[in-house]
């Protein structure tokens, strides 16, 4: 923060991460470039970030298609693999499902018109097939998760799609409500601000369900080269390293969307925050093993259903 706070704007807003240089510079910094062993070591962490950076660009829709679909009769369709994704004519009811369906379907056209119009453009050269209930990570779980398929005009290349249920940010009774009216705009105006590259198909729209209520949504691809590490391998070298570059991540994230100077300064140059925040995760993880305990008793005495091994 304090290194982005000394530059001008249009530089944090261009601001970058070369991996490679990152990682190197780094290595000199934790002194492990040089020395015949240092070398090995540093020659392990490249060769396993290489590893991961190869994966995740294999996370594509691709991948995806052949995860979440089968061809019956020669039309692809979404598998049935309850309670991880079901196609909606099993979830519903032929005229709901009908009507459900095409209310996502109009979603399409009618949120093309957040995205920027050489993305739409793209969108328009798509044809939307069939849909599909996914359930979605801790942190959304309880909320409305949709998966689109959609192919292009030979109808081999496929695009999936997810929308995803936005609701209030829990921030909100704290802060304020939020300058944007739908949430689903909400959260991608937050990504457009903090992240270097997003989506190409990520927008917003208003969606009535079956109930007759209407429900923001925000609309992205299913996957488009994430990635992420397991921490639970790597070597203290490797953690550092993996440590500074989710650093500077979130230290740009802050400078492009707040007040970089404003938060620098309130950092400050002494370990006062760093303590914080490591007592923080600490009494966090604690916090966390508490609920997961008290999840376990739950489940044991038949207070609540769950489904193992998913």
């Amino acid at each position: 923060m304090t290194a982005l706070a000394g530059k001008r704007d249009l530089d944090v807003w261009y601001a970058r991460m070369d991996i490679e240089r990152v990682v190197n510079d780094l290595g000199d910094e934790l002194g492990l470039n040089g020395s015949k062993g240092s070398d090995q070591a540093m020659s392990k962490i490249k060769t396993r970030a290489d590893k991961q950076l190869a994966k995740a660009r294999t996370r594509d829709s691709m991948q995806a298609l052949e995860k979440l679909t089968e061809v019956v009769d020669g039309e692809t369709r979404f598998v049935s693999d309850p309670p991880l994704i079901v196609p909606i004519s099993e979830l519903l009811p032929a005229d709901e499902a009908d009507l459900l369906t095409g209310r996502m379907h109009d979603l399409l056209h009618s949120y093309s018109s957040t995205m920027q119009s050489d993305r739409r453009h793209l969108l328009n050269q798509f044809r939307f097939v069939s849909i599909a209930r996914k359930v979605v990570g801790v942190g959304s779980v309880g909320t409305r998760a949709w998966v689109l398929l959609l192919v292009g005009s030979d109808g081999t290349d496929p695009l999936l799609l997810q929308a995803k249920e936005a609701q209030e940010s829990v921030l909100a009774r704290f802060v304020g409500k939020s300058l944007h009216e739908n949430q689903g705009e909400r959260v991608v105006a937050g990504q457009h601000l903090m992240q270097a590259s997003s989506d190409i198909f990520l927008g917003w729209d208003r969606v009535e369900g079956i109930d007759g209520v209407q429900r923001d949504f925000y609309i992205r691809q299913l996957r488009d080269w994430k990635g992420s590490v397991d921490t639970e391998v790597m070597i203290p070298e490797a953690m550092a390293i993996y440590g500074r570059l989710c650093a500077w991540t979130l230290a740009r994230a802050h400078a492009r969307s707040g007040d970089r100077i404003a938060i620098a300064s309130y950092l400050g140059s002494s370990k006062a925050f760093d303590n914080a925040i490591v007592a923080f995760a600490e009494s966090y993880a604690d916090q966390n093993e508490r609920d997961y305990d008290a999840l376990k008793r739950a489940a044991a005495e038949g207070r609540i259903v769950v489904e193992a091994g998913l």
